[in-house]
């Protein structure tokens, strides 16, 4: 049995790293005495018995958090935005690469991705590594999340009562939300792209979408068969039928439908005349998102099945 400290267990984030774990077969959840939760010396004790710490903190706290683990020797696992381009930590997404997987398997120090993050990386990546998409061009990104991807004071605002909620509503407006820089160099982009989130007045659920323009039916048809390639042998990510959406839901396409799975759904959509295409990922903010991506980290850094206890559905 593998054992785990997770250093910030009550935040949204931690809560569903927990939930998880408790299905886990394989790993056990050591936690801290609630009045001890800040004390430096005990949080050592923890991570000096455990095979990994998971840090579900705000970012300076886990850069504190960090510091002791890496004093101790104790390997950690991040998933605040702190350290995901930081020098020495290992991106924790699996599915980025052919290597990606023995990077993360033998680490350190991992780096969970970011939400909005995985979706668009997931996306741009592969396209523009295998040449399909330029990593020279600007791109525009929008997205819309669930309420619960702001933290225990969002979710509560929203589900107090008291808060008359948007329906939607767009943030970010200074253009340097923390996944910009994520999203440009694990995307390997030579710019910043334009990134615009949203928030919606629902608890969970996201779409990430990525217009493109110029594209041809031959184009079209590249695009698609390059995601093909990419993941078809991934279990997490499903690529969509071409121009197709669910028919339960048609005409739109919507954030809802993978709450509590660490799946990543990718559409490609295009325009009759081949001029206008649209990406789009559909994932759990929550799930493969944050804590399912979490899970599916410490399964490879502790050498187990990586789908243990990645889904709570």
């Amino acid at each position: 049995m593998k054992s785990v400290f997770i250093d910030g267990e009550s935040g949204t984030t931690g809560l569903q790293v927990r939930e998880r774990l408790a299905i886990h077969p394989q790993i056990k959840v050591v936690s801290i005495d609630p009045k001890l939760k800040r004390d430096a010396n005990e949080k050592r004790r923890l991570m000096r018995e455990v095979d990994v710490a998971v840090l579900c903190l705000p970012d300076a706290a886990a850069k504190e958090a960090a510091a002791l683990a890496q004093d101790v020797g104790c390997r950690v696992l991040d998933a605040s935005s702190a350290h995901r381009t930081a020098e020495g930590w290992v991106f924790g997404l699996p599915e980025l690469s052919d290597q990606q997987r023995a990077a993360i398997a033998g680490a350190q120090c991992v780096a969970n991705p970011g939400c909005y993050a995985t979706g668009a990386i997931l996306m741009l990546a592969p396209l523009v590594s295998a040449g399909v998409l330029s990593g020279d061009d600007v791109y525009a990104i929008n997205a819309v999340s669930g309420y619960s991807g702001g933290g225990k004071q969002l979710i509560e605002r929203y589900e107090s009562g008291e808060f008359q909620s948007p329906a939607v509503a767009a943030y970010g407006l200074d253009f340097q939300h923390k996944h910009v820089r994520e999203i440009q160099v694990l995307s390997g982009l030579a710019h910043a792209p334009i990134f615009i989130p949203s928030v919606g007045a629902y608890r969970q659920g996201m779409l990430v979408s990525i217009p493109l323009q110029e594209v041809s039916g031959e184009k079209l048809d590249c695009l698609q068969g390059t995601l093909e390639a990419s993941y078809r042998a991934e279990d997490f990510i499903k690529l969509q039928t071409f121009n197709k959406i669910d028919p339960d839901t048609a005409p739109f396409l919507t954030p809802h439908g993978l709450d509590g799975s660490n799946e990543v759904h990718i559409h490609l959509f295009g325009s009759e005349d081949g001029s206008r295409g649209l990406l789009v990922a559909k994932l759990d903010n929550l799930g493969k998102g944050a804590s399912g991506a979490a899970v599916q980290n410490l399964n490879l850094m502790l050498g187990l099945d990586e789908s243990l206890g990645v889904d709570i559905r």
